[in-house]
């Protein structure tokens, strides 16, 4: 028999990794599904008058998070919120993962003081994808910043650089920047596990990919820079952010 677990009201907050982006389904709300929406269908099933709430928007910077989104969900009182925050800061140039790390406490402060299990994540070990990879290391400073962030406020953990089932390129959408469908939910049977919570969710094994001759390879990485990288600088450049206008998906229980 599955023991139940505790929450009631669930509330996500953060970027684009937490709005789901690259696992679309065109049924769920604002196209897109993702590892919250696979959590809280799973801790749905298990508790009677279950609530869940995303208020996150792709995009979006920490500050961004903590200034527009914070108190939004302690507005709707939560049990259990998630936050996933910092990442689009520390990937751009010339950020100190220090300094971010200061700012996401302020976020924490807040969310932890009304006495809700808040569950945090850290970021994932990028030195496998490229361009990304040339920030692993500010990633492996900030994560060590919440990891004491997490023992400080009493927070889970949900330890993406641990989950080495990312480093496999299925796990991760054609514009090498989110998670697949399957990477999503690989990360949900993560934060349930963190939570301790039991679930049917089965581990999904990507099939082996071909071998690829080096020109194909390299032509892949050409159509991937002009579609999905070129298209990202120049949005930093212009101040522009995939989430301009875009409202959130579940902005309410």
């Amino acid at each position: 028999m599955t023991q139940q677990h505790p929450w009631t009201r669930y509330v996500a907050i953060g970027d684009s990794f937490t709005e789901g982006i690259g696992d679309p389904e065109e049924g769920s709300p604002g196209g897109h599904r993702g590892w919250a929406d696979r959590v809280a269908e799973v801790l749905a099933v298990q508790t009677e008058d279950f609530a869940y709430a995303n208020l996150a928007i792709r995009g979006r910077l920490l500050q961004q998070i903590v200034d527009e989104q914070v108190e939004p969900a302690l507005e709707l009182n939560p049990d259990l919120i998630s936050i996933s925050a910092g990442g689009n800061d520390i990937i751009r140039p010339g950020t100190d993962p220090d300094e971010v790390a200061s700012r996401f406490e302020a976020g924490l402060a807040r969310l932890s003081s009304t006495g809700a299990t808040v569950v945090m994540f850290n970021g994932p070990d990028i030195g496998m994808t490229p361009v990304l990879g040339r920030v692993r290391g500010k990633v492996a400073i900030y994560n060590e910043n919440l990891r004491y962030l997490a023992k400080k406020y009493d927070a889970v953990v949900a330890d993406m650089w641990a989950l080495r089932e990312l480093a496999d390129p299925q796990m991760w959408a054609p514009d090498r920047l989110h998670f697949s469908p399957i990477g999503h939910h690989t990360i949900a049977r993560m934060v349930l596990d963190a939570l301790n919570v039991e679930n049917d969710l089965e581990p999904l094994q990507p099939e082996p990919l071909p071998k690829r001759p080096w020109r194909a390879a390299r032509a892949e990485d050409i159509v991937w820079a002009r579609e999905h990288f070129v298209p990202w600088v120049l949005r930093r450049l212009r101040h522009q952010s995939s989430g301009d206008n875009v409202k959130p998906k579940r902005p309410a229980f």
